[in-house]
């Protein structure tokens, strides 16, 4: 089985990145770490660079976990590209992090998330970062 983890370089990604690990060792599973952007750093926020994709790899498999790193830049459809990335390499489960909403913000969830909740084959587990308050 594979885990298929949306990853971006904030506290919602290493969330799912975490739980994403947890999974792995649970099920005797791999993952695919994809992050996936407009363009750089200076383009878009959710750009992992090497140095981060790096760090992200070598907490995986000091955990024993395999990974395989996929970077795609997209025009802007994030879910797209999970969904894309998902039926391609057969996954059995995409893990996505999700950020804190506003109470008006927690009408809709972001588009990205919805859709992929909506639109999977596959089961999918949304996680929130962990929060002081």
């Amino acid at each position: 089985m594979k885990i298929l983890v949306g990853y971006v370089p904030t506290p919602e990604g290493e969330a799912a990145l975490t739980v994403a690990a947890a999974e792995a060792e649970l099920r005797g599973a791999s993952v695919l770490l994809l992050n996936t952007s407009r363009g750089d750093a200076y383009i878009d926020a959710r750009y992992a660079n090497a140095e981060e994709l790096a760090a992200a790899e070598a907490r995986l498999r000091e955990l024993g976990v395999e990974v395989t790193i996929q970077q795609a830049v997209s025009s802007g459809d994030v879910a797209g590209e999970l969904l894309k990335a998902a039926a391609a390499e057969e996954v059995g489960l995409i893990v996505l992090g999700l950020r804190r909403r506003s109470p008006v913000g927690k009408l809709i969830l972001g588009s990205t998330a919805q859709r992929v909740l909506l639109e999977s084959p596959v089961p999918v587990l949304a996680v929130k970062a962990q929060t002081t308050d």
